[in-house]
């Protein structure tokens, strides 16, 4: 396992883990760009752009773009959230040069008019599919309550107001602030020929102009407020709370993520124990997000209305005990062998490693190989992970509610 890199003059970074033994190569376009980032004249044009990029190119039609993927057996995709938009796709590694080809021609969409109009009903479509899910429903309204007025507030997907008013010439704008070749990082893992990598890239991006762009990044405070939404057309009360956690730049992801294992995995957790093999809740989990600068620990709650009440009280004195007592050397090692497995599993295919070096790149500018990813988590002691979940307060949540309750 070897670690390349190197910047193009335009400030282009190009990084890769190179695994000759593997049987397939991944790639990936890192755009530091997401929901966070925009105003909200714009809201959702993060997510939009990235709709945009494959409905074609000044070459390509959209249709020739996804014939020219599939033409490659490629299993590509993309993803936008508050902070990135990534364009990957996997390929056997005699298709690289062709995958290379094809993922720089649509970093630079031509972005017609007719096709805009075309998926903004696309995308209001999609807003109201996922209006239509009570999760997420609640982690958007969640995000809200917790980080306003801070930009990690704002939605992904914008609102059916703002992409019904959003202009194409506000979308060009916002791509020619935002996709810069130096706030773009170009990722390969696999087996894979990283000269070539660079000589695809620069023959490909080097044209491309290079401007500054930053991003706002004020204290993430965080709040501890609570809101009910009623809703009787939704049958479950779901809840959802959130804590302060560590960033993404912070040595403490590790206890945090540790935390959330701990907590609030789907089996074998305190959380489980106490909601979902009791049947008062029929799901109860908690997942760390670590963000640039800021971060979260969510923990989600599915139950029948009338046991929420108690559902919440047993959330909380769960909290208020790990805080207090922190884990037994039992189930810390447990969560540890948990998380190293799902990483080593992940590791086992280059698509699986694709986003883990892309953001250690792009949060920290840090290359770390997963066995030195998975010694650093065994070095988490008890007493780590009760300082962290003592010095981000963790019983100190925002809880939103949507269901049949008026009041909680």
């Amino acid at each position: 396992m070897d670690f390349e890199q190197t910047t193009l003059d335009n400030g282009l970074t190009i990084v890769a883990e190179v695994n000759r033994s593997a049987a397939s190569m991944a790639a990936g376009f890192f755009v530091r760009t997401g929901s966070r980032d925009e105003t909200p004249e714009v809201s959702g044009v993060s997510h939009f752009l990235e709709h945009m990029v494959f409905k074609g190119t000044e070459s390509r039609s959209a249709l020739e773009v996804n014939l020219d993927f599939d033409k490659l057996g490629a299993n590509y995709n993309a993803f936008t959230s508050e902070e990135n938009t990534v364009f990957y796709g996997a390929v056997l590694p005699e298709f690289q040069d062709s995958l290379l080809d094809l993922l720089c021609d649509i970093l630079r969409p031509a972005l017609r008019e007719e096709d805009f109009d075309l998926e903004k009903h696309v995308i209001l479509d999609e807003i109201a599919l996922y209006k239509d899910q009570p999760k997420f429903r609640v982690y958007d309204r969640l995000m809200n309550e917790h980080f306003r007025p801070h930009p990690l507030a704002n939605p992904i997907l914008g609102t059916d107001e703002s992409i019904t008013e959003l202009k194409c010439g506000q979308m060009k704008s916002y791509f020619a602030k935002r996709y810069s070749p130096s706030n773009i990082t170009l990722v390969g893992v696999g087996n894979l020929d990283f000269d070539a990598l660079c000589r695809s890239a620069s023959r490909l991006c080097s044209h491309w102009d290079s401007f500054e762009t930053e991003r706002d990044l004020p204290e993430a405070t965080g709040n501890s407020r609570t809101e009910v939404l009623h809703d009787p057309k939704v049958l479950r009360e779901q809840v959802a709370f959130m804590s302060r956690a560590p960033s993404c730049q912070s040595p403490d992801r590790f206890a945090a993520d540790l935390i959330a294992t701990l907590i609030g995995d789907s089996a074998g957790s305190r959380l489980y124990y106490e909601l979902v093999e009791p049947a008062i809740a029929d799901e109860a989990t908690m997942s760390y997000s670590p963000m640039d600068a800021a971060g979260g620990l969510i923990i989600f709650l599915s139950t029948e209305s009338s046991r929420a009440p108690k559902a919440m009280k047993i959330v909380k004195r769960v909290l208020q005990d790990f805080t207090e007592q922190g884990p037994n050397d039992q189930e810390l090692q447990a969560a540890k062998n948990k998380i190293a497995s799902a990483a080593t599993l992940r590791g086992e295919v280059p698509m699986g490693r694709l986003a883990s070096v892309g953001m250690d790149w792009i949060y920290r500018q840090d290359y770390i190989p997963l066995q030195q990813h998975i010694d650093m988590l065994f070095a988490v002691s008890r007493s780590d992970i009760t300082r962290v979940a003592r010095s981000y307060d963790l019983p100190a949540t925002t809880v939103v509610a949507l269901g049949p309750l008026e009041h909680l």
